[in-house]
């Protein structure tokens, strides 16, 4: 299944600051593999490895709280540093000094203050797996990725709940369509 849809992920995570001979930077996971994110009641998702292969080449922005105007590295300026290793994707960003928002994030960081993050993509392809009790598990195989965020309240965001909830009752619809035409055959043959 392919989807086309604009979506936030959040992930505790563990950032560290580091100073190396007074280069700031900002490291840690922006998505884990294989772990569960609960959307709502009965569906959830997981991200696969490999998912972000061919994306993180492209044009990513580290930003605060999504905000596109609080820019903190950006891969084309080479200020941030993204890559997938097998326990998921992995970011550097390099604080400027001169930008006060960078180093009260930075600042905030370091306290512990801020430690969650998210990620903004489009889905390319993903698995669909519907269980035996009614729940739904989305498996994300491939994204195109936009921008990995150090938020203070990362959430998923009520339009990505409201989409994966009409994905699910569309599946549920189908489900019920196919049963009906099945028993309405049977009814037919006399089976």
């Amino acid at each position: 299944m392919t989807r086309d849809l604009r979506q936030t992920r959040s992930v505790p995570t563990e950032f560290i600051t580091r100073d190396d001979s007074g280069a700031l930077s900002i490291e840690g996971y922006f998505a884990v593999f294989d772990s569960n994110y609960e959307i709502g009641l009965g569906m959830s998702e997981s991200v696969a490895q490999g998912a972000f292969s061919r994306t993180i080449s492209g044009d990513i922005r580290a930003l605060i709280n999504h905000d596109t105007t609080l820019v903190l590295g950006r891969t084309k300026a080479n200020t941030l540093q993204l890559r997938e290793d097998a326990h998921g994707l992995w970011g550097h960003i390099d604080i400027n000094p001169n930008d006060v928002d960078a180093m009260n994030l930075y600042e905030r960081v370091k306290r512990g203050d801020v430690d969650q993050c998210s990620f903004g993509f489009d889905i390319r392809s993903e698995d669909t797996d519907i269980r035996e009790d009614g729940s739904i598990h989305w498996t994300i195989k491939d994204v195109d990725l936009y921008e990995v965020s150090c938020c203070t309240f990362p959430a998923y965001e009520q339009t990505n709940i409201s989409a994966r909830e009409r994905t699910r009752d569309e599946i549920r619809q189908r489900e019920l369509s196919a049963w009906r035409e099945k028993a309405k055959e049977r009814l037919h043959n006399g089976t």
